[in-house]
């Protein structure tokens, strides 16, 4: 094979500088150099970042954002209903089938980049995804509600709140890391060539994704800031024992708008007593 064999590195170079151009069109560009490289690992990560991580998939940990934890829910008030009102909450008022599946307060993004890349055009400030099974979850919260009494409130929906920023992060993470990877490729050809050859490719890639080759090899891809990334959420893990789960919000709202029905109805009673005198 001739250094000519793999073309297409001056087309991706281009597209990853060109912030104004998509990323999934510079992952293509990647798809097609790799595919010129014969190189699978390199071919089947651009391919993952494009169509997204299917779920029993371990993600890389820049895929791993912040988020919070939502409840939207319907509250019904003396003579009025309303709708759509949301509240945040930890991970340890999630049911226990929840925090044992590791629903926390850190949210896997597994859509490919044309899909996050809409999410971000279309919001303006936060970004909401349902965890894995959140219909089954608020269902049980619902069911836990019935049996405390409350009919105050109806828990209609669970969500991941995401900041926009941390998917443009995830977006820009991936650009970047592509951009590393034509930079490392550049490296490595010396003056006068045109085109990389195979091996600097390989190189590369090890270099810039950690992708490593090899027949039937799999691949790993790891983030500079992979502690921080760990470091900085908060996660329910499965493997530790589960905090103490402290009383559902929704006993307290019950309570307070208990309290706010009968002090207006003392009201009506006194305004009653004033009119008859």
């Amino acid at each position: 094979m001739t250094t000519s064999d793999v073309r297409g590195l001056e087309q991706l170079e281009r597209a990853v500088l060109d912030d104004t151009a998509s990323l999934a069109s510079a992952l293509r560009q990647c798809l097609m150099l790799a595919g010129y490289a014969h190189h699978e690992e390199l071919r089947g990560w651009a391919l993952k970042e494009l169509e997204g991580y299917p779920a029993g998939d371990e993600l890389p940990s820049y895929r791993k954002v912040p988020a919070a934890l939502e409840l939207e829910f319907i509250l019904y008030l003396p003579g009025q209903i309303i709708e759509g009102k949301t509240r945040r909450i930890s991970a340890a008022q999630l049911p226990q089938s929840a925090r044992e599946r590791g629903i926390g307060e850190s949210a896997p993004i597994r859509q490919g980049v044309r899909e996050l890349e809409a999410l971000t055009a279309m919001s303006d400030r936060l970004i909401r995804l349902g965890p894995p099974g959140s219909a089954e979850y608020v269902l049980e919260m619902v069911r836990e509600q019935q049996r405390s009494g409350n009919e105050s409130t109806e828990i209609t929906a669970l969500s991941w709140a995401i900041a926009k920023p941390s998917i443009e992060g995830v977006l820009d993470h991936i650009r970047t890391r592509l951009t590393q990877f034509v930079a490392e490729v550049r490296a490595t050809m010396p003056a006068g060539q045109q085109n990389p050859d195979p091996n600097q490719i390989d190189s590369a890639a090890q270099q810039a994704l950690n992708i490593r080759g090899g027949d039937n090899s799999t691949f790993h891809i790891s983030a500079p800031n992979a502690k921080a990334d760990h470091g900085g959420t908060a996660s329910a893990n499965v493997n530790e024992p589960a905090p103490a789960t402290p009383q559902p919000w929704w006993h307290r709202t019950a309570v307070i708008w208990t309290a706010v029905a009968a002090v207006a109805a003392i009201a009506g009673v006194i305004a009653t007593v004033i009119v008859a005198k």
